[in-house]
């Protein structure tokens, strides 16, 4: 985990003045950052503070770390002096390519090495000097929906989502998905004209039901069998026992959500206070919690993790139990 340390207290009196007297915003905003991190604030807090992204405040140290003082203000044409070497840079190129899906790993061998922080975005431009590619597939829905309908859902849950920001409800968006050792790895850093083979094996499917609000705030159930109507009854009749406020779950139109004794329970939740909140049909871009599952399987699980069942399963539950601290994604 990432802080800034060993700040005297009179580069601190500095930062208080600069955030108190600048007149330029983006400067008081780096300065508070820093003095904040100093003082223990991680970057999670960080980027709520700021409404920025995780990417964003780790640029603002790497700047603090290169100029210091300087390193608060833009100034055109200032330049970079890489940090690494040209034997270094090999070096970053060969972990990468070990750890071909995971920067994060790559981060963390350079910092243990050689006691240097360096960004994801400074990877990757080593990794584009050596043309190191990333590839991707991308998959897409069977179907359209009504565009009528589509419109005014979106509108519904668009005001949803502003409740939720004011704190008046908790909006949750629940989905399921499965892991199986035919494995999900569309994307890795590889050197140009040579492929990287994962076999695939038939094995059990591990299924999860995951609720998920944009906090990062996440309830998941695992199974190893699969989910009908009755699980995810039963979850949410789990999940109703945790309620602190008023609740709306987004959910799609799948069977398993609108059988009929699902929708027999609606009342006996509604007097829990949750309710479900329907989404148009072929709109996964609506629901972000699909937004988790893709990024588990095709950028968090790591290649060995389809070595074998009992890793495959390990590798998942390491995921949804750091996910909020290690494992996060920025909804903003």
């Amino acid at each position: 985990m990432r802080f800034i340390k060993g700040l005297s207290q009179e580069t601190i009196k500095i930062l208080e003045r600069i955030y108190k007297y600048s007149k330029y915003h983006q400067v008081r905003q780096r300065a508070q950052c820093i003095k904040l991190s100093h003082d223990g604030y991680k970057i999670t807090d960080l980027t709520k503070i700021f409404n920025v992204s995780r990417l964003t405040i780790t640029n603002w140290f790497d700047d603090w770390d290169n100029y210091v003082l300087a390193g608060l203000y833009d100034k055109k044409g200032r330049g970079r002096k890489s940090k690494l070497d040209d034997e270094q840079k090999e070096q970053v190129k060969h972990w990468s390519l070990e750890n071909s899906r995971n920067l994060h790993i790559v981060r963390m061998k350079i910092r243990d090495e050689w006691g240097i922080d360096v960004s994801n975005d400074t990877i990757k431009r080593v990794l584009e000097f050596f043309d190191v590619t990333w590839r991707r597939i991308k998959r897409g829905v069977a179907g359209e929906p009504e565009e009528s309908v589509y419109k005014q859902k979106k509108e519904e849950l668009e005001e949803l989502r502003k409740q939720d920001d004011r704190g008046e409800i908790d909006l949750r968006y629940v989905d399921e998905t499965g892991f199986c050792l035919t494995s999900y790895v569309p994307y890795a850093w590889q050197e140009k004209g040579e492929t990287i083979i994962v076999k695939t094996q038939r094995s059990k499917r591990l299924n999860a039901l995951g609720f998920l609000n944009r906090r990062n705030d996440l309830e998941v159930y695992l199974f190893e069998r699969s989910i009908n109507s009755d699980v995810v009854i039963a979850c949410i009749d789990k999940f109703c026992e945790t309620l602190e406020k008023k609740t709306v779950l987004v959910v799609d139109n799948s069977s398993i959500h609108t059988s009929h004794a699902l929708l027999d329970k609606l009342e006996e939740w509604k007097e829990k206070g949750l309710t479900l909140f329907f989404l148009p049909t072929y709109s996964p871009e609506l629901n972000i919690i699909e937004s988790l599952w893709r990024f588990i399987k095709y950028y968090w699980l790591e290649i060995d993790a389809y070595e074998s069942w009992e890793r495959l399963v390990e590798s998942v539950e390491y995921i949804l139990k750091n996910f909020g601290e290690e494992y996060i994604i920025d909804f903003a």
